[in-house]
């Protein structure tokens, strides 16, 4: 596979405070650095280091900070690489720093409650303003921001608004601030939200929760504070319609846009770089090896996985069993167009509060046509549920998972699907410590048998949306249940669970169970904030 180097222009000067003003964003690119993925940087380096498993992680390796210049680096690798005896493992712990462990010293107080561990854990898992001129794959943020924590030591864009949840049930109105203007840095520089905040992210984004969080600082600051972020909320819409205006019967996709058979318009995921991921990068090639198709459409998929933070699960997968029959691109998922879905309406409301009537307007079209699509092709009235699209083969996918919940919390939902589908979840998803993710077991861990913190809180508020309060409680009992007996047991919030087996904590995907863990935390202690 060639390896090649593209730049990526970034901006890496602190701002002193948000600002909408272009010129801001505009001189801060003038002045920002050139940066590349580790992949590109270190080219054949990267790849023995990876292949030969110098580190059991791959995402060790892309985190690492280099000690010298790359060229420094490659040209040293390029003469060391050659002789006799060369130890890979050597040459790389001289020439680069490991990443950080965030909670690698904290201990736990069996002491405390599970809401007075989380409040003690937000100080470890807070990261300062980036020094700007810092080496390495990290891209610099300007204010503090919180972590998920384990192996993920940077900020993550959807985590973020879960941990924010718990942020401002804590009272901690400062890092909510920080936060919320940290990705608004972010779109104004880069263009739009990656990933997380490093460089082998530039690709893709994540499930955009950009405006679920502004609408946080709605309630704590009120309106005229959080109407200072439509401009970043009017360009975040921007990026993932890029292309629309080129659609047509002839070429019906564009990145993130796909024109429906009826005209309509909606939305998929993506990512622009269709390679193997540098931090899953043997895993990836591994993949593409046992699939027929061409290996930049079997990493443009896992990328696009990826890019919805449900990677990985069956909702993607042809053959459920086998990841490399994965195709998310040529799925239409329920959840990301009903994030698209208040992202719009929340423009139309932002823009006509700001007087900008016409931008008002256009948005409330836009918010229109895509709930009918999403009731056209989303909703599945055999099933009583709201599933995922299949575009190229022009009908459901047929799997159930928690994404069909999304269509509740943003109140997408008519009254009788409302209840069909709390029907549902009280028979197949409740399990005896929340809600599975989906109803299969594959292996990957955005399926069943794992229950994930986000998932509890939008099918918790989604039920609550339409009055089915007993589903909820018994949903929010069950989870909160069984937080608190895994911290009481190991002293930890981890980033998921098996609510099937409580004697467990998860299973299954690239990693092991991470503890830590920013959006555990946040919605736990949301939940148990509450009277």
């Amino acid at each position: 596979m060639p390896l090649f180097r593209s730049a990526v222009l970034l901006c890496c000067l602190a701002l002193l405070g948000l600002s909408a003003c272009r010129s801001e964003s505009d001189k801060a690119r003038e002045s920002a650095p050139e940066r590349s993925s580790p992949d590109e940087l270190f080219g054949d380096l990267f790849h023995a280091v990876q292949m030969n498993r110098i580190f059991p992680d791959g995402k060790t390796f892309v985190d690492c900070t280099p000690k010298f210049p790359a060229d420094t680096i490659m040209a040293r690798y390029a003469i060391a690489g050659a002789a006799a005896g060369f130890d890979l493992s050597a040459f790389v712990t001289e020439h680069f720093d490991l990443p950080k462990a965030y909670a690698s010293g904290f201990v736990s107080d069996p002491g405390r409650s599970a809401a007075e561990h989380i409040d003690a854990l937000w100080e470890v898992l807070t990261r300062r303003p980036d020094d700007a001129a810092q080496a390495g794959s990290l891209i610099p943020l300007p204010h503090p921001y919180i972590v998920p924590g384990g192996r993920f030591g940077e900020v993550y864009y959807w985590d973020s608004y879960f941990t924010l949840l718990g942020l401002q049930a804590a009272g901690r109105a400062d890092i909510v601030r920080n936060m919320v203007n940290n990705f608004a840095y972010l779109i104004d520089t880069v263009g739009f939200i990656p990933n997380g905040n490093r460089t082998y992210y530039l690709g893709r984004s994540q499930p955009p929760f950009f405006s679920m969080m502004v609408r946080v600082l709605e309630e704590m600051d009120g309106a005229d504070a959080a109407l200072r972020y439509l401009p970043q909320l009017e360009r975040e819409h921007a990026f993932w319609m890029d292309g629309r205006a080129g659609l047509s019967e002839e070429n019906p996709t564009h990145r993130r846009v796909l024109r429906m058979p009826d005209g309509s318009v909606l939305n998929r995921y993506w990512d622009d770089r269709h390679k193997p991921r540098p931090e899953s990068y043997r895993e990836d090639l591994e993949t593409s090896q046992n699939s027929p198709r061409e290996d930049q459409a079997v990493f443009l998929d896992l990328r696009a996985g990826a890019e919805s933070g449900w990677d990985f699960s069956s909702r993607w997968l042809s053959d459920p069993m086998d990841l490399s029959t994965i195709r998310t691109t040529a799925i239409v998922p329920v959840d990301l167009n009903a994030l698209l879905y208040h992202l719009e309406a929340m423009l139309e409301a932002y823009a006509r509060r700001a007087g900008k009537t016409e931008q008002a307007d256009r948005y409330g079209r836009l918010a229109s046509e895509r709930k009918a699509a999403l009731q056209r092709y989303c909703w599945n009235a055999e099933a009583g549920f709201f599933m995922d699209y299949d575009f190229e083969n022009e009908r459901p996918t047929g799997v159930l998972s928690l994404a069909g919940a999304y269509p509740l919390f943003f109140k997408i939902a008519d009254d009788t699907q409302a209840t069909v589908v709390a029907q549902v979840i009280e028979r197949d998803f409740l399990k005896a410590g929340g809600v599975v993710t989906t109803l299969t077991n594959t292996g990957q861990q955005w399926d069943t048998p794992n229950g994930w913190a986000p998932l509890q809180w939008i099918t918790i508020q989604g039920l609550r949306h339409y009055n089915h309060t007993r589903l909820a409680d018994e949903v929010r009992s069950r989870w909160v249940a069984l937080n608190e007996k895994v911290y009481r047991n190991t002293g930890k919030m981890v980033e998921k669970y098996n609510v099937l087996d409580m004697t467990l904590e998860a299973g299954g995907g690239e990693y092991p169970v991470q503890d830590g863990f920013g959006w555990t935390n946040g919605v736990l202690l949301r939940l148990l904030s509450e009277k």
